[in-house]
């Protein structure tokens, strides 16, 4: 088993804590019940670019539980389907080299059809399943929820994840910068 790095565990830490936060005060109501317009998965895509994913799938996990226990009770579903985006974009966006302090326009093409394609596949397809099979909610509300918060979170990730990999790539040295000429 591969252990994680000091670096990685304070990540996680640290990433679910501001999902955590971001998903809890920093909200805007939709005009779909139970359903918000959220920055928080903007923030997870970056963690899993820049630490993986294994600790995009934990940030997404902890950080959602801890949303829906300050509301009341988890919601399994969309707590599974938050943890898997991590996991899905930590999986997909391990060639870029943000650390490397490159990202271009192919890297933000990439980061971009990487999370739109994991924002459909855990907001049409894992949260409405595991709705039905853990809840047995009706269908029209769940997929209604699932197009609004995949179409909503895969604009707000555009936006706010763009910038925070182009931010968090101009932060580092490119490779090379250093050597004498």
């Amino acid at each position: 088993m591969k252990k994680f790095s000091v670096k990685t565990i304070v990540a996680i830490g640290i990433g679910a804590a501001l999902f955590f936060v971001l998903g809890r005060f920093v909200i805007i109501p939709s005009p779909v019940p139970n359903t918000n317009i959220s920055i928080q998965y903007a923030l997870l895509a970056f963690v899993a670019a820049v630490f993986g994913p294994t600790a995009g799938l934990l940030v997404g996990l902890i950080g959602h539980t801890l949303i829906d226990l300050s509301w009341g009770s988890p919601w399994w579903s969309w707590i599974i389907a938050s943890g898997v985006f991590g996991l899905l974009m930590g999986i997909a966006l391990k060639a870029l080299k943000l650390d490397e302090g490159e990202i271009g326009k192919k890297g933000l093409i990439k980061f971009n059809i990487s999370q739109v394609v994991a924002h459909v596949i855990c907001w049409g397809v894992v949260a409405p399943v595991l709705d039905i099979l853990i809840y047995n909610e009706p269908i029209e509300k769940l997929f209604a929820q699932g197009l609004f918060a995949g179409i909503s979170n895969s604009v707000t990730t555009a936006i706010v994840g763009s910038i925070l990999c182009v931010a968090y790539a101009a932060s580092k040295p490119k490779a090379g910068s250093l050597n004498k000429e």
